[in-house]
Parts: structure tokens; C-alpha cells; sequence
């Protein structure tokens, strides 16, 4: 493994726009040095950390096997896992993947693209995406972010970018620069610091080359959303929360643990106020023993025992819960807390892809219906 000196560089996204042929301005000689010098890394088979409207990428060249090698080593990413290609024009599908957009899409990308969407497409004859982006399989997914700072980086390097998100692998996706660093610090040559992530969750999946389509995995659009531009689309199925170990997936996020931090997570679901959530959990768990306890609440939990050592206030509203999230358990982990008890929301409209994360990143579940525990 390499060990770099990390560089953090700002841009300013105010000084870079696309006018409505989609070319790209730059307004700032700052700014175009900093993506000048991201182009030359990327160029060079190396990787660079940038945001997007979900949360920080770190990318690299979707053509070059080198590149995306180094991800994988940098994250210490399973290499089963695939990644997700970003593109800063929809021609770019067929430009440099020579692959066509199945018709099943476009009125999909016609209403959620650019933002956080990534459609699953064949790898046809001539695709010269690399293996290690599909993980050996014969799709692969690929994305247009609206975050005009990943746009710019893409545009100007002029590559396709596979890019999870940017933090060691089973850690929260990070959402500011600073996430990245306390990652990747010495493992990455570059960080551009683009300011804070405005969805806070990873992008929604779909692979409309099944019948009916699926929905792989949910994020940045809702379910409902997808569902409410009609065709095959009213009638997406989810797919399954969580794979097998040897399972194939078309998508990251399936398989492994995710989004955890160091300290426990204890998810409650239905669960009205903290002082039963946390009498649920003694009952379930055992004592406290004088552990430093972090609360994450969202709509509910109002009185916080005195013994909650740090209380985060994730929101009372979906879009601002998620756009919390990751941010908070790493806030809390910070800390040094031992335990982080977080209240879960109902799964409707951005619930679905929180849970979808919380139940990932949670070792101890409780609800009113069943207990559960992961060893």
C-alpha cells in the first residue's frame, strides 16, 4: 500500500457551472488549477476524493483496472463488491461505455437525472469499462450527479469515474471532507473539499433489466418516487436487504457490514420513548454498567434519561434525518461513547433508506414485534 501525503483542496462550487448545452464554465483560476491537478491523478491511474450530493465519492478512472485497484485498496474494500460508475453527461453512456440507454429508463432519467439515481446497463460488445468496476459480472451501474463539483471533475478529466463512498470500508459514509480524512489520511494523494453533502445518503439503485424492475438499493429517491412515473415503474419490486456471502450483487451495499462505527448500535423500532428503549434493551442485553451513552433521536423521543451522556437531534423530517445521519454517528463515535441508541422512523417515502442503512450499521435491533441480535 502506498502511503501518501494527503493533500485537502477547496473548491469554491459557486465558481464552476454547466450553461444549458452542458459545457462547463470555470470562473476561478484557483479552481482550475485544483481540478487541472485532480485531472492529472485521475489521468495517472490514481484515486481522488470529491463530493457528491449523496456523500463523498473517492474515484477513480472506471476504464483503468490500476485505478480502480487502488480504491479497493485504499478503502480495504472487498473486491466482490462493484462499484458505481459517474458520468457528467448523459452521452457519456454511449460515448465511452458504447452502451445505449434501455428505453425502461428514460423517463426515469428523464425526471431524477442528475441526482442521486444509478440505473444498472449490459456491459455490451466494446464496453471498455474494467472488470474490477463489475466485479466479473455482465452489467454494471452507472450515475449522473447533480453536485456540480463532481460534475466539473468528471467533465474535466473527461473520464467516467467508478466511486464509492470514501471512508474505510464498514465504516458511515462520510458527508464532509473532514470524514474523509480521519479515513483515508496518508492512504489518498487528493481530497477536494467541496463542503457538506446535501442528501447524506448513498444514491437509490434500479435495474430495469429484469421484468418487473427492481428496486436493489433504496437511497437518495424514494421508493414512492420511482414508482410515480408509471410504466414498469409502478410495479418495482425491492430487492433482498442483504446477500448471501458468495451471492453475486449488481450493486455495493448488499453484502458485508456497512455504515458502522466503533461503538454499538442499538436500533429501536416502534419504540415510543428512550426510557422503554433503553429498559428494553437491559432487558434484552443486560446492565449498563456505567457505559457512556450517546441518543440519536428523530420524531418521538423527547425526555432523555440523565444518564444519556450525549443527545443528537438527527431531525424531525426524512430528508433532514438522512442528510444527519452518518454525520451523527460519527459525531458520537468521536466521542468515545460505548453505546449509540437510535430511534428508527416508519419506512415510507426517505424512511425505507434509512432503515435500509440503520439496520446495517445496528449490532442489537429491538421492536415491538421481535428482538434481534447480530453475532
Amino acid at each position: 500500500m502506498t502511503e501518501y501525503k494527503t493533500k485537502v483542496l477547496k473548491i469554491d462550487p459557486a465558481t464552476v457551472f454547466f450553461d444549458e448545452n452542458g459545457e462547463l464554465h470555470i470562473t476561478c483560476d484557483e479552481t482550475k488549477d485544483i481540478l487541472e491537478y485532480a485531472s492529472r491523478l485521475l489521468h495517472d491511474s490514481q484515486v481522488v476524493a470529491f463530493p457528491t450530493e449523496t456523500v463523498y465519492g473517492l474515484g477513480a478512472s472506471s476504464l483503468s483496472s490500476d485505478a480502480v485497484r487502488r480504491i479497493y485498496e485504499a478503502k480495504n474494500r472487498p473486491a466482490d463488491n462493484p462499484l458505481i460508475s459517474h458520468i457528467s453527461s448523459i452521452d457519456m453512456v454511449k460515448d465511452v461505455f458504447n452502451t445505449t440507454v434501455p428505453d425502461v429508463y428514460k423517463p426515469l432519467i428523464s425526471k431524477f437525472w442528475p441526482g442521486p439515481l444509478s440505473i444498472v446497463l449490459p456491459v455490451t460488445p466494446g464496453c471498455p469499462i474494467s472488470e474490477l468496476v463489475t466485479a466479473g459480472q455482465d452489467t454494471f451501474a452507472v450515475r449522473f450527479p447533480v453536485n456540480v463539483v463532481a460534475r466539473a471533475i468528471i467533465a474535466y478529466s473527461g473520464l467516467p469515474l467508478a466511486a464509492p463512498s470514501a471512508n474505510a470500508s464498514t465504516r458511515p459514509s462520510p458527508t464532509t471532507a473532514a470524514h474523509v480524512v480521519k479515513d483515508l489520511n496518508g492512504r489518498i494523494p487528493l481530497v477536494i473539499d467541496g463542503g457538506m453533502c446535501d442528501v447524506g445518503l448513498e444514491s437509490t439503485v434500479v435495474d430495469g433489466t429484469v421484468d418487473p424492475p427492481m428496486l436493489l438499493r433504496p437511497g437518495g429517491v424514494s421508493l414512492e418516487d420511482v414508482r410515480s412515473v408509471g410504466g414498469p415503474w409502478a410495479n418495482v419490486v425491492l430487492g433482498k436487504k442483504t446477500a448471501g456471502q458468495y451471492e453475486k450483487v449488481r450493486t455495493p451495499g448488499m453484502k458485508y457490514k456497512h455504515y458502522s462505527p466503533n461503538a454499538t448500535v442499538v436500533l429501536f423500532e416502534n419504540v415510543d420513548d428512550v426510557s422503554s428503549a433503553i429498559g428494553r434493551y437491559v432487558e434484552k442485553v443486560g446492565p449498563l454498567n456505567g457505559a457512556k451513552i450517546a441518543v440519536l433521536r428523530t420524531k418521538r423521543w423527547n425526555t432523555i434519561p440523565d444518564y444519556a451522556d450525549i443527545i443528537i437531534d438527527l431531525g424531525k423530517k426524512g430528508e433532514d434525518i438522512q442528510r444527519n445521519l452518518f454525520s451523527a454517528l460519527r459525531d458520537a463515535d468521536g466521542k468515545g461513547v460505548d453505546l449509540i441508541f437510535v430511534e428508527g422512523i416508519g419506512e415510507e417515502g426517505e424512511g425505507l433508506a434509512i432503515m435500509n442503512r440503520l439496520s446495517k450499521a445496528a449490532t442489537v435491533s429491538i421492536n415491538d414485534c421481535n428482538d434481534s441480535r447480530d453475532q
